[in-house]
């Protein structure tokens, strides 16, 4: 059977985008539909414009630091309207930049929201006009992505979420973020930077569950020392009531207590976005959290149909997606089934102090059955010593004892994400850390300290 397409994209992200690039340069048919922006998540509402805010929020720390080294500056204020004006900027260059990619490939896109009609067969809805055509595929790629979820409680429709937040008129007075994970933290981080004060609400001892302990415990005794951040752990949120269209928002504490505030933002969790019109009346399995069912090479329970990223809800972050999709095209259009290896993948957390990690965390390691080594390091970095800045650097090593490999790697403090990425390399070709101690570090450098440690804790 002839089909109008040899693969079709649902999903316009990175992943997607990267599928359907990549494909149709090898000499097929590929056509791909957006329902909203070209960019997906990452470019329009997600690490891309938050990277931009981030660095905004260290505008008055950075500021401040100069005077330690002799320049006498004055702040004349700061415009949250100039900032969002040049951020969608910015982003409306990238989805124009997203957009010449397909068409320089030869991939026709569509502005449109599509629906699976049968296993090769999609229906694409305008979101304008409602109209609706169809098209067929012999194979069908999911990369639907995922979106933030909302807790269940009264007045959760008066809460943002990371989608709208980059959208906000101004720039609250007063703001509460809820949750513990690494969007909840940045956020904080960029509220509090900014200005606004702010209190972070989260159930947990302390924020980022998941990670290396002693990382998380040094991560949150830094927080703790923003002037502009308010810590409420062991808490959550029970109700948001707003008395008047503009008045305040009374957000209730599990302990009893309240936060009165202008603004409140939810990040508590994001799920596969997995609605019913791609699932093919439930041939398209699905986890129990809602995610595209896959194997190894990234195929459904339906043979042509595929997913990769945030819908399959393996590893979530954008760098993983475009892996996927080049496994994706591998496996499919050239021949070479390609499996995606999800171990040591870098990660950052763009709060303020800023993280990486990569590899196993220490309580990973010894549940594996690992015998370890650790080696830890905390240190004022040299940047912070004329300034007067009290922020401090943190960096870990977890040492497998038996076979002297790099099992893990933590770190927090300025330029830590920097730092890593030229690590992890070493850490996916197995460094030992013998290989660390044999390498001669940068000085003076933060960096160095990762190939100075030489004694255990």
């Amino acid at each position: 059977m002839a089909y109008d397409y040899d693969l079709f994209v649902v999903g316009g992200g990175s992943g997607g985008v990267r599928a359907a690039r990549f494909t149709a340069p090898l000499g097929f048919r590929v056509g791909l539909a957006e329902e909203y922006r070209m960019g997906g998540t990452c470019v329009i509402r997600g690490c891309v414009p938050k990277k931009l805010l981030s660095y905004a929020a260290h505008g008055f720390e950075d500021i401040s630091d100069l005077a330690g080294y002799g320049y006498d500056v004055t702040v004349n204020g700061f415009s949250w309207e100039s900032l969002i004006a040049a951020k969608d900027k910015d982003i409306a260059r990238l989805e124009n930049a997203y957009q010449n990619t397909l068409n320089s490939a030869g991939v026709e896109w569509f502005k449109a929201r599509a629906r699976l009609v049968d296993a090769h067969t999609v229906a694409l809805r305008d979101p304008e006009t409602g109209e609706e055509r169809t098209v067929t595929a012999d194979k069908i790629l999911l990369a639907t992505g995922g979106t933030p979820t909302l807790p269940d409680m009264p007045g959760k429709n008066l809460a943002i979420t990371s989608n709208e937040a980059f959208h906000l008129s101004d720039l609250p007075e007063r703001v509460v973020v809820y949750g513990g994970g690494y969007i909840a933290v940045e956020f904080a981080s960029i509220f509090a930077g900014l200005g606004a004060q702010t209190h972070l609400v989260y159930r947990g001892e302390k924020p980022l569950r998941g990670f290396d302990g002693d990382l998380c415990q040094f991560f949150y005794e830094q927080l703790d020392h923003h002037k502009n951040l308010t810590l409420h752990m062991g808490e959550s949120i029970t109700s948001l009531e707003r008395t008047a269209p503009d008045g305040v928002l009374n957000v209730a504490l599990s302990s009893g207590g309240s936060l009165q505030v202008d603004q409140a933002m939810f990040a508590t969790g994001r799920a596969p976005n997995t609605p019913a019109e791609i699932c093919l009346d439930g041939q398209i399995e699905l986890t129990e959290k809602g995610a595209v069912k896959i194997d190894e090479f990234g195929q459904t329970a339906v043979p042509n149909v595929y997913a990769i990223g945030d819908v399959t809800d393996r590893v979530q972050l954008t760098p993983v997606a475009l892996h996927e999709a080049m496994a994706f095209v591998k496996t499919v259009f050239q021949d070479t089934p390609t499996s995606m290896d999800h171990s040591n993948i870098a990660t950052a957390v763009f709060a303020n102090p800023e993280i990486a990690v990569c590899g196993l965390t220490e309580e990973q390691a010894r549940e594996q059955g690992a015998n370890v080594d650790i080696y830890r390091s905390s240190f004022r970095p040299m940047k912070n010593t004329l300034s007067g800045n009290p922020g401090r650097s943190f960096m870990k090593l977890v040492v497998d004892r038996d076979s002297d490999r790099i099992l893990g790697m933590h770190l927090a403090g300025r330029d830590s994400a920097e730092i890593m990425q030229g690590f992890a390399v070493a850490l996916k070709m197995g460094a030992r850390k013998a290989d660390f101690d044999a390498t001669v570090g940068i000085h003076p450098s933060s960096a160095e300290e990762l190939v100075t440690m030489r004694t255990p804790v």
